[in-house]
């Protein structure tokens, strides 16, 4: 859905995707019931589509693969994408995928960017970003990493336990988040790897069985890393600097989680309010019921809150701040208001909400992971309310009255 605060290129990207959608993506969601056993030449098939309609990778630069457009202006498109399953992966602009195109495009060498970039843009490769670790590893505070790369010749030595590494079961390539300078505090003293996953010493211990379906990958593995080795040019960006590079790809990537969970919640919606229409109870539609329709009422107005609020953030990205705050605000009030309104639509369409005939059972699913992934709720809070009081100024109460007996 568009916005008065879109440029005009912007909304016509977001009409070729909408028609893209309705025409294809949808009615192959449909054929599938739901689209969760997609093979690979159907997601060829959607990819070739998408390039057709003008909506593929349009958030690379055309040098490597993609359409050239300003993160700010592809933001409606990814809110298309969300409406189904299939969507995201149609346009390339799936996650992990697109988050470590971002960051491949923007510290990656061009030995990096023509070996692996390009691949990913064109879906000839697939990646997973490792950086999560089990227990009192890094996780809500990557302070806490263990994983480490050491210097030995010219190669790097990876040792390291990970999970929740999406995608790692079916990647070529994984981004790993290591420690590369224990003297120092690990803001200064993190880096990121390229690793090829058939390399030596890379161990996939499992795909994790989680809540909700696996829609924008092939699961979140379990990994570990034993004495692996790869080549000193497979350090992406500045050594030391990983904390940095990471934070710029995981402050738009959450933005894009935004506006794909939005495309999915608008879709319940539309569902919900369809069937509402046609289903009869007590004497009347459930649509024409009062409660009912002031609910829907409320979670159009918080999903429209949603977007303003990922828009703010994008905006002050696009100027060249870091947008912690905004991007924080924008990720935990979506995360919330887009598993309201899910849950609300598949409750208000009775059994058939649970059903797997329709796709709001699997975004039921999904949107639950929404509020830990890209950093748990309380993370986020947490950041927003350490800055909300940063400044406080007590002279602000001015005189206090005190009682005594």
């Amino acid at each position: 859905m568009v916005s008065f605060t879109d440029s005009a290129e912007a909304e016509a990207l977001a009409e070729r995707a909408h028609e893209l959608m309705e025409e294809v993506v949808l009615p192959k969601e449909r054929e599938l019931k739901g689209g969760m056993a997609a093979s690979e030449s159907t997601l060829e098939e959607l990819r070739d589509a998408a390039r057709e309609y003008g909506v593929y990778a349009p958030q690379i630069d055309e040098e490597y693969g993609g359409m050239g457009y300003d993160f700010r202006d592809a933001l409606p498109t990814f809110e298309e994408a969300g409406r189904s399953i299939l969507g995201a992966q149609a346009m390339r602009i799936a996650a992990p995928d697109e988050g470590n195109m971002h960051l491949l495009e923007l510290h990656g060498s061009e030995l990096q960017k023509e070996e692996y970039l390009k691949p990913l843009v064109d879906g000839d490769i697939s990646s997973g970003f490792s950086m999560t670790e089990p227990m009192q590893g890094g996780g809500s505070d990557p302070k806490m990493l263990k994983t480490t790369a050491e210097k030995d010749g010219d190669e790097w030595v990876i040792d390291g336990h990970k999970w929740w590494t999406t995608n790692g079961i079916g990647a070529d390539i994984l981004l790993v988040f290591a420690r590369t300078d224990q003297e120092v505090h690990p803001y200064e003293g993190c880096s990121v790897f390229i690793v090829p996953s058939d390399a030596d010493g890379v161990e996939i211990v499992r795909n994790i069985p989680h809540v909700g379906p696996d829609i924008e990958s092939h699961g979140h593995a379990e990994i570990k890393y034993n004495e692996v080795r790869v080549p000193e040019e497979h350090l992406l960006g500045e050594e030391g600097e990983g904390f940095t590079h990471v934070q710029e790809r995981l402050g738009p990537a959450r933005l894009t989680h935004c506006m794909r969970y939005s495309g999915m919640a608008e879709r319940s919606l539309e569902i919900g309010k369809a069937y509402m229409a046609e289903r009869e109870a007590f004497g009347e539609t459930i649509a024409d019921k009062q409660a009912p329709r002031h609910e829907i009422a409320e979670h159009e107005t918080e999903l429209a809150a949603a977007r303003a609020l990922v828009r703010q953030a994008a905006d002050e990205i696009a100027a060249g701040g870091e947008a912690r705050i905004p991007v924080s605000m924008a990720k935990v009030f979506t995360a919330n208001a887009t598993q309201d309104a899910i849950d609300t639509a598949l409750q208000f369409c009775g059994g058939n909400g649970i059903a797997k005939d329709l796709p709001i059972s699997d975004f039921y699913e999904s949107v639950r992971q929404f509020r830990l992934v890209d950093g748990a709720d309380e993370v986020h809070l947490r950041t927003i309310a350490r800055d909300s009081f940063s400044d406080v100024h007590t002279e602000e109460l001015g005189p206090v009255t005190r009682y005594e007996k």
